[in-house]
C-alpha cells in the first residue's frame, strides 16, 4: 500500500497512527466483542469512549469548567442557524465579519432569523484581507459578533481575536481548531465541523459558555437548542457515534505529541516553508492573500500561466501530491495543510513546485 499527500480541504488527511488504530479496533473495541460502530451509545463502553474524548479535548484546548462541551450532527453550517436561534433571546440584531466564503453563507443563514449588521466586509477585495478592527461599525445591542477565523477557500486567517466587550463572540473555527492555543475564555462559542483538524466528516463540536444556554427560541425544534443537547450529553439522539471515537483518537494523538503549543510550531514551520517557495519564485507562483493575515492552515497559489494549471496538477498527482486544486471560486491551486498533513508532505509539494518552476518557468 502506498498513501498520497493528501491536500484536500476537507475531507482531509487524518493522522496515521489514528487511522492504523482505528484498523486495528475495528472488528472488536478493547475486548468489548463488537466495533465501536455496532455499540449502542448510552452503553457503558461508548459512554467511556465519549466521556474520554470529551476530557481529553478539554486538555488540550484548555476548556473552562463553565464551558459545555457537544458533540452534534449536521456539520458547522447547522450552526449557522443554530447560533441565532439559541443566542438572540429578545433580541433583533447581530453582528457578522464578512472575509471570505463561509461567513458569507453564515450571514445568509442568519438573515432568517435576524437583522445581520454586517461590521467589516472585504469582499472588494476578493477577501484578500481582513479589516482592521477599528474600522468596524459594531451595532448597538447585538446578541452576539459572529466571525469566522480561517477561510478555507479564500486562505485569510485572524491572528487576532476580536474585542467585543459584553457582546458574546461566536466563532466557525472549522478549519483552524486545534493548530495553536487559544484563550477558549474570549469566545461564546466556538464551533468546528470535524472534517479538517478533528475527524471525519458527520461530527461538529460545540464548546459554549454556560451562561449562553437556555435562550433557546420557542418554535425551534428542540434537538436543536443546545440546552437540550446539554442535558443530555450530547445524546439526545442518537450521535456520529463513530466519528465521535475517531476524534477521541486525535485529541489523545495530539495529547501525545506535546499538545497544542507543539503543533503550533510544526504548522507555522510548514507553512513558512510554502509560503517561502511561493514568494521565492519571482512571480512563477502567487499568493493573493495580504501577508499579515495569511492562512497556516489553506495556502491558495495561482501559477504566473494558469494555461498550466492543468499539467501541473496531472505532474503533481504522479508523485503522489493529491488535491491541490483550487476552489473553483478563487481557481489556481490550494494546498490544505491541516495538523495531520506531515511535513514530509510538505517538503515533497516545495520539492515539486521548485522543480516544475524550472522546467516551465
Amino acid at each position: 500500500m502506498s498513501r498520497v499527500f493528501n491536500f484536500s480541504a476537507g475531507p482531509a488527511t487524518l493522522p496515521e497512527e489514528v487511522l492504523e488504530q482505528a484498523r486495528d479496533e475495528l472488528l472488536e473495541w478493547n475486548g468489548a466483542g463488537t466495533s465501536v460502530m455496532e455499540m449502542s451509545h448510552r452503553g457503558k463502553e461508548f459512554i467511556s469512549i465519549a466521556d474520554k474524548a470529551e476530557a481529553d479535548l478539554r486538555e488540550v484546548m484548555a476548556i473552562p469548567s463553565d464551558y459545555k462541551v457537544l458533540f452534534l450532527q449536521g456539520g458547522a453550517s447547522s450552526q449557522f442557524a443554530m447560533v441565532p436561534q439559541n443566542l438572540l433571546g429578545d433580541k433583533t440584531k447581530a453582528d457578522y465579519v464578512l472575509t471570505g466564503h463561509w461567513s458569507k453563507k453564515a450571514i445568509k443563514e442568519a438573515q432568517r432569523f435576524c437583522q445581520v449588521n454586517t461590521v467589516a466586509d472585504s469582499e472588494a477585495s476578493k477577501f484578500t484581507t481582513i479589516p482592521d478592527q477599528d474600522q468596524w461599525q459594531m451595532a448597538p445591542n447585538a446578541a452576539y459578533l459572529h466571525y469566522t477565523p480561517n477561510e478555507t477557500i479564500a486562505g485569510v486567517e485572524f491572528s487576532w481575536i476580536p474585542q467585543t466587550g459584553d457582546v458574546p463572540l461566536v466563532a466557525d473555527m472549522s478549519s483552524t481548531i486545534l493548530s495553536r492555543p487559544i484563550d477558549v475564555s474570549r469566545y461564546g462559542i466556538i464551533y468546528a465541523g470535524a472534517q479538517k483538524n478533528i475527524g471525519p466528516a458527520g461530527l461538529t463540536v460545540v464548546i459554549v459558555r454556560g451562561d449562553l444556554i437556555g435562550h433557546a427560541a420557542k418554535n425551534m425544534p428542540s434537538i436543536f437548542d443546545y440546552q437540550v443537547q446539554a442535558k443530555s450529553g450530547s445524546m439526545s439522539n442518537t450521535p456520529p457515534t463513530y466519528a465521535w471515537y475517531i476524534a477521541g483518537l486525535v485529541f489523545a494523538w495530539l495529547k501525545a505529541m506535546g499538545g497544542l503549543k507543539e503543533i503550533a510550531a510544526i504548522n507555522q514551520r510548514k507553512a513558512q516553508k510554502l509560503y517561502d517557495c511561493i514568494d521565492g519564485s519571482g512571480g512563477f507562483y502567487r499568493n493573493p492573500v495580504d501577508k499579515a493575515c495569511r492562512s497556516r492552515m489553506n495556502i491558495p497559489f495561482i501559477l504566473r500561466d494558469e494555461g498550466l494549471d492543468n499539467e501541473f496538477l496531472q505532474q503533481a498527482a504522479t508523485t503522489g501530491l493529491m488535491h491541490l486544486k483550487g476552489h473553483r471560486s478563487v481557481g489556481g491551486m490550494r494546498a490544505s495543510i491541516y495538523n495531520a498533513m506531515p511535513e514530509e508532505g510538505v517538503d515533497a509539494l516545495v520539492q515539486f513546485m521548485n522543480k516544475f518552476m524550472q522546467l516551465k518557468g
